[in-house]
């Protein structure tokens, strides 16, 4: 079996959390703090805010700016489900946009006609570790004085003109979940140059403590541990690694697959988290990859608008017919050279 995803933990990742737990020291910690410095510089951002997971990342973000009950706050309808999730923990509305049917990602043409006197943000996510057409959404965000949350959860390296994903809005959001480009288990990082979110959003991750025991606002239990930041340290050092294979990979692909290959758009670098591809009848198309060995993903099944606990009316035909089609292929630096040629092998054997 080829599986979609692998994680790529070696010696080093092994020996450093080995050094943690030798060193008594498990919870947040130095480690913790050197993770987030390197991770910043990395984006040439100021600050980078650590915490346990990808989602708890988001909602920090939006907790640490200001998105409150009664905001409106607009995003893709084409996505993770904690993209639009962590804005309903905020008391918020998610405002449903559909996507580039190309990209996948947020079409800032239908931005704009969703803003109200509510709307506070807007989250592009970086779907699939291709970026949005940053330009266009900042132009729009600053046009209405809105907040730009980057959901850069599949991005990590990504592109845009030349600047990384995580560094061009108003804050940046991580996640190092197992399937990640790279990984700590679970985890996440905030990105921002905003003193004042960077402050606000350590308090939330620690209980709303700025000092210990005085609690100035509600706050969570969202740290990192040092263990995790061991292993995101060796990552971080291995990341450009990991993504050119991955762009190797899809390359591969792109050379000799019958059935066309993902849209990338001009200007942009694209990390190729996941290799998406479009097949109609897929059920047949996925009986097929599963009777030769082949591990697959669909991300994702439903457009957001259409869970249940988002309550909303929304329609989106491009989501739709996405999420009615898409299929990801393993692209993963785990792969070999032989499972890249089997996996191209089986795909094209496919009679649809």
């Amino acid at each position: 079996m080829i599986p979609i995803s692998k994680p790529e933990i070696g010696k080093d990742e092994i020996e450093a959390v080995k050094a943690v737990l030798e060193s008594g020291m498990l919870a947040q910690g130095a480690l913790v703090e050197e993770f987030e410095d390197r991770f910043a510089s990395l984006l040439g951002v100021e600050y980078a805010i650590a915490t346990n997971s990808g989602t708890a990342a988001l909602h920090t973000a939006l907790a640490s700016a200001g998105i409150k009950s009664g905001d409106e706050v607009i995003t893709t309808a084409f996505s993770f489900f904690a993209t639009a999730s962590c804005v309903l923990m905020q008391g918020a509305r998610p405002v449903f946009v559909d996507i580039d049917p190309r990209t996948y990602n947020i079409n800032p043409e239908k931005v704009e006609r969703e803003i109200s006197e509510r709307t506070k943000a807007i989250i592009p996510v970086h779907l699939y570790g291709q970026p949005c057409d940053m330009k266009e959404l900042m132009e729009i965000a600053e046009e209405h004085q809105l907040l730009v949350i980057e959901d850069a959860a599949q991005a990590h390296g990504a592109m845009y003109r030349g600047r990384m994903v995580g560094s061009i809005g108003d804050i940046g959001v991580f996640s190092f979940y197992s399937t990640k480009n790279i990984v700590t288990g679970e985890g996440g990082m905030i990105t921002t140059n905003d003193e004042k979110i960077a402050e606000k959003a350590r308090m939330i991750r620690n209980h709303g403590q700025k000092e210990r025991y005085i609690h100035e606002c509600l706050g969570y239990n969202y740290r990192m541990t040092n263990i995790a930041a061991a292993i995101g340290l060796v990552q971080l050092q291995k990341l450009e690694e990991f993504n050119a294979r991955r762009i190797s990979n899809a390359r591969y692909y792109n050379e000799r697959l019958n059935l066309g290959s993902p849209y990338v758009a001009p200007g942009v670098r694209h990390v190729f988290h996941q290799y998406t591809i479009r097949v109609r009848a897929r059920e047949k198309f996925l009986q097929h990859l599963d009777d030769h060995g082949i591990g697959y993903g669909i991300y994702y099944p439903m457009p957001l608008p259409r869970q249940p606990v988002f309550h909303s009316d929304t329609y989106c035909p491009e989501a739709e017919i996405a999420s009615a089609e898409v299929v990801s292929l393993p692209v993963h630096p785990a792969l070999s050279r032989d499972d890249i040629k089997r996996v191209v092998e089986v795909v094209n054997q496919y009679e649809g």
